[in-house]
């Protein structure tokens, strides 16, 4: 693990579609590190402050995602850039749509990752 990786966290609901599939899409990558979380109470894995702080960059699927981010964890957030990818609730993992939807997306802000 080198220093200079950017660290990521995805955000979505409940962590089971969007943002693990993000997570995967970027896990082999030489550049970033990469974390998927849920904001929901039934999420696979919740959102932590431990997991905000971690992270240098923020990505939510929704702008209700950021809210409720912003309204949870605004102190822990502080000047971490939080992107929204604009990413409905209508894919599966691993959809192949959603893997391009979310590659794009994410290297529109960042650049090839």
């Amino acid at each position: 693990m080198t220093e200079s990786k950017k660290r990521i966290l995805f955000v979505c609901s409940r962590n089971q579609w969007r943002s693990p599939t993000a997570e995967r899409i970027f896990s082999r990558s030489v550049v970033v590190e990469v974390r998927s979380r849920g904001l929901s109470a039934s999420a696979v894995r919740r959102v932590s402050s431990s997991d905000v702080s971690w992270a240098d960059i923020i990505f939510v699927m929704e702008s209700d995602h950021r809210r409720q981010l912003m309204k949870q964890f605004r102190t822990d957030v502080g000047e971490r850039p939080v992107h929204v990818l604009d990413v409905s609730d209508d894919y599966r993992f691993m959809d192949p749509d959603l893997i391009d939807l979310i590659k794009a997306r994410v290297e529109a802000i960042l650049g090839p990752v």
